[in-house]
């Protein structure tokens, strides 16, 4: 494995002036006030997180509560003088910055990055970071009062110096990386009687007033860019410092920050756009993993950090979204490693494109197999506390096992994390497995695709389908090992029952949870529009997918019976949220009466903001009808361009279909655009809460003006014959 190395470096700042799009950016947040702030060996798999902490409740933290709590410590102790924990324990004991007579050399201002006026020098402070934390971790350990006393001194003095970070942009990968780190010592620190009250004090208000104001600036402007010009990292170390800072001075508002960002902000640290793209079996494409593997591995290695930071105050980060980061960790474990000889796995991939145009067509190789010190912590949680298979991060976390930290000497990117997870993080093996879990299932080209996540010690899984929900179930596949899908050639037309076993010891486990997958071509949606009054657009398939007219739209005589029309500038139709969070393949088809022809209208446009939408416009500026989807803002659209833009003045029918990776549209029955690499579907949007027939996700986009009938949404791709005879009817 090749050892880590610089990584952190940033993104072109030269695209900085050229970062704003036609597409305004949605999620800007605007300024926010920035204040200071005043278990042991062979765990079962029951063992649970802790107390968890309500969102904006007075619930107090845990102390000792980020990386280590004081049951991880009692567990170090009595394992660090027996291996592997001891091979761990030995490179901490020899690193020159665990040594009680280390020296500081604090800085008045750190500088990442070049102003152009001042030199580089935040080596004193990452040096100094980590010494702080491996003398913190010799005493909570081992006992020793000196090196808690040099930890306690190397805190003091930064906090006694420092007023300021600068530089250029990079000045957020400092604040952030070396932010979160400086607060694990701090919290380790914290109960050390030789720390003085007033000392803590100084120490936290350092951390609120000069680390977290810049990391939260970032996460709200992105030093004013469209949030794809930044790679995961930036924000997830930003996302770690603020979450640590959170703990450490016991303020709720800024962990639940921390926390909310992760799971729903705007930049690509929200984990739903770390993990850009779940291939079958749940390999997780990290974001970075076409840029190089250096940046891809510290993506795991910030993300497990706060995770474990999360999950020691009761909030499981780690199984957020059916355990979205261990898909993401497999698959740069995976990619990352040796499968034979000197030939690494491979691992599928799909484009990766952003508001700079990178345009990442394949997987990087630059830097493949960098071991960092990260997958101890990664595979313990997920296999020796929660009982699940996670295959490639238990072989990383035994190539990188002993995991040291940083040395003297070493390049910036060892000190991108901590380190030392095999004495802090490994735990006995778990007595018994997790059943099957997670099993979730599309449609891809007509056929039903599975993907779980599987149990601690199996062998192989069981494929089960019934016709009707709770079974019976009959097995239509055995001795699946690796990867967990199976793609079911053999599905009936209809609503298909699946469950997955385990044979663990020869014996089959009991079921998982049941997955359900639709197949055919039945109606999703059918809005008729032929009310005459009210602002309810019933649903014709009683699936309860109601719209609602808003903002002036109304009913007129339609191409049958009647339609709603909207007028250009107020008036759509709202569909209910989340409402096709399971649909693969699919038909969206429509009668459209248009009567100005202006750029970027919507018939539809199903989305959560300007990062994940799918849209229909009648024309847009390069004068054609344009489908497209995306999880990734407009440079990363997957599109189907018509000839032409659609006619006004008369009634058109629109259609556009997807089948697998073949997306096709329609304009009366006849098909006048494709694309062979769609490779989203609407499931792959996530939530969206903004579901609108004649508005758009960006706000300056006009709305429609005409008139919208018979309005449809199919599961399945019709036919291109089935289109013909829909418009024909």
């Amino acid at each position: 494995m090749t050892q880590p190395i610089d990584m952190l470096s940033p993104p072109d700042d030269a695209a900085l002036a050229q970062h704003l799009s036609r597409r305004t950016f949605l999620y800007s947040l605007g300024a926010l006030a920035l204040t200071a702030c005043g278990g042991g060996a062979g765990e079962l798999l029951s063992a649970a997180a802790p107390t968890p902490r309500a969102a904006g409740a007075p619930t107090p933290f845990t102390h000792p509560g980020l990386l280590h709590t004081n049951a991880d410590f009692t567990r170090m102790a009595a394992k660090y003088t027996t291996s592997p924990w001891s091979d761990s324990w030995t490179l901490l004991i020899n690193n020159s910055h665990s040594q009680s007579t280390y020296t500081a050399m604090p800085q008045t201002v750190v500088y990442r990055g070049n102003d152009g006026v001042h030199s580089e020098n935040y080596v004193r402070l990452m040096n100094d970071v980590a010494a702080a934390y491996q003398c913190a971790l010799r005493w909570k350990i081992a006992g020793s009062t000196a090196h808690a006393d040099k930890a306690v001194q190397i805190m003091n003095q930064w906090a006694a110096t420092l007023t300021a970070i600068g530089g250029d942009s990079n000045a957020l990968l400092a604040a952030g990386i070396y932010g979160y780190e400086f607060a694990n010592a701090g919290e380790i620190m914290r109960s050390y009687s030789g720390w003085a009250a007033a000392d803590q004090t100084a120490f936290k208000n350092m951390m609120t007033g000069i680390f977290y104001p810049i990391c939260t600036d970032f996460l709200v402007r992105h030093n004013n860019t469209e949030w794809t010009h930044y790679w995961a990292n930036w924000d997830l170390c930003a996302i770690a410092c603020i979450l640590a800072i959170g703990v450490l001075c016991d303020d709720g508002a800024k962990f639940d920050e921390a926390v909310n960002y992760f799971k729903s902000g705007g930049g690509n640290g929200r984990i739903f756009k770390a993990v850009y793209y779940l291939h079958p079996g749940y390999l997780g494409q990290w974001q970075e993993s076409g840029r190089d593997q250096g940046h891809a591995t510290l993506g795991i290695a910030l993300g497990g950090a706060i995770c474990e930071m999360a999950w020691n105050q009761g909030v499981d980060l780690y199984g957020y979204d059916n355990n979205r980061f261990l898909a993401g960790a497999e698959y740069v474990a995976k990619s990352n490693l040796i499968q034979s000889g000197t030939t690494y796995y491979t691992v599928p991939y799909v484009t990766y494109n952003n508001v700079d145009n990178v345009n990442q067509t394949a997987f990087s190789t630059s830097a493949q197999g960098i071991g960092r010190p990260c997958w101890a912590l990664v595979y313990n949680h997920y296999v020796n506390r929660k009982g699940l298979a996670a295959p490639y991060s238990k072989q990383f976390a035994t190539v990188v096992q002993p995991e040291g930290g940083p040395n003297g000497g070493d390049t910036s990117g060892a000190f991108d994390q901590l380190g030392f997870g095999t004495l802090t993080c490994k735990r006995d093996n778990i007595a018994s497995g997790a059943l099957p879990s997670g099993l979730t299932g599309y449609v891809n080209a007509g056929v039903p695709v599975l993907s779980w996540w599987g149990s601690a010690y199996a062998t192989s899984y069981n494929v089960k389908r019934a016709t009707v929900s709770g079974g019976p179930y009959t097995t239509i596949q055995t001795g699946i090992t690796d990867l967990l899908t199976y793609t079911d050639t053999s599905a009936p037309a209809g609503a298909n029952y699946y469950v997955v076993t385990a044979i663990i010891s020869g014996v089959e486990s009991a079921v998982s949870n049941q997955a359900t997958v639709i197949t055919g071509t039945p109606l999703h949606t059918y809005l008729t529009f032929d009310a005459s009054s009210g602002t309810t657009a019933a649903d014709a398939t009683g699936l309860g997918h109601t719209g609602t007219l808003v903002g002036g739209a109304s009913w007129v005589a339609g191409k049958k019976n009647n339609a709603v029309s909207l007028n250009g500038s107020t008036g759509y139709v709202s569909l209910p949220a989340d409402f096709m969070t399971d649909v693969g393949d699919f038909t969206i088809a429509a009668w459209v009466y248009w009567n100005t022809a202006s750029n970027w209208q919507r018939i539809f446009d199903f989305g959560d903001g300007t990062g994940q939408y799918m849209f229909l416009s009648p024309k847009s500026s390069s004068g054609v009808a344009r489908f497209a989807i995306t999880v990734n803002g407009g440079k990363g659209e997957l599109g189907i361009n018509s000839t032409s833009a659609l006619a006004t003045g008369q009634w058109v029918h629109v259609a556009v279909t997807l089948s697998g990776n073949t997306g096709t549209l329609y304009v009366n029955g006849v098909s006048v655009g494709s694309n062979t690499n769609m490779f989203h579907a609407p499931f792959r949007l996530g939530s969206t809460s903004q579901n609108w027939i004649g508005r758009s996700q960006y706000s300056g986009d006009p709305y429609f003006n005409g008139k919208i009938d018979d309005f449809r949404i199919y599961r399945g791709a019709l036919s291109a014959s089935a289109v013909l005879a829909l418009y024909n009817s």
